[in-house]
Formats: C-alpha cells, structure tokens, sequence
C-alpha cells in the first residue's frame, strides 16, 4: 500500500460583513491550487461569525475543487486525445 498526503492551508479575513477565506491545496508534487470564497452578512442578519467563515471556506474549498477537475480533464484529454464531457463520481 502507498501513502500520500496532500495538505490544504485556509486562512480566514474578517472585515466589517464580509468574510473572504484563501483555500490552497498542495499534492505531492508540489502543485498548487487556489480557490477563494466570500461571505456576506446583510445588516439585518444575526452577527454569527462561525456562519460567514463556513460559508467561505466552503466556496473556497468548492472553487479549489473545480481546479482540481479542470486539471484532471485536461491532463486525460491530453493524453487519450478526446474531449472529457464530464468525470464521474466515484
């Protein structure tokens, strides 16, 4: 069996509503990958600051994900030559 770890850094700014996280994600050969989320809190929401971060650090995460399968598409159509329509899960 081989083991691989890859690490995810996410760091969090707070300023007045809006919550924006960094989420980066570095494999094993030392690629990285950047996705960047934002929350906002409207005036008439609750002050919850747990809520904003969640929120952000979920759309970063999402957006380091869409790169991730970006790469992977283009790293199979490059190498089968054909257009990857969509990857299945599991």
């Amino acid at each position: 069996m081989r083991t691989k770890k890859w690490n995810v850094e996410i760091v969090i700014t707070e300023s007045d509503r809006t919550t924006q996280a960094e989420a980066r994600l570095r494999g094993q050969d030392a690629e990285l990958y950047v996705g960047e989320g934002t929350a906002h809190r409207s005036r008439s929401d609750q002050d919850i600051p747990h809520i904003g971060d969640e929120l952000a650090v979920a759309r970063a995460l999402n957006g380091v994900s869409h790169s991730l399968l970006h790469e992977v598409a283009t790293e199979i159509e490059s190498r089968t030559g054909e257009q990857v329509h969509r990857l299945r899960e599991g």
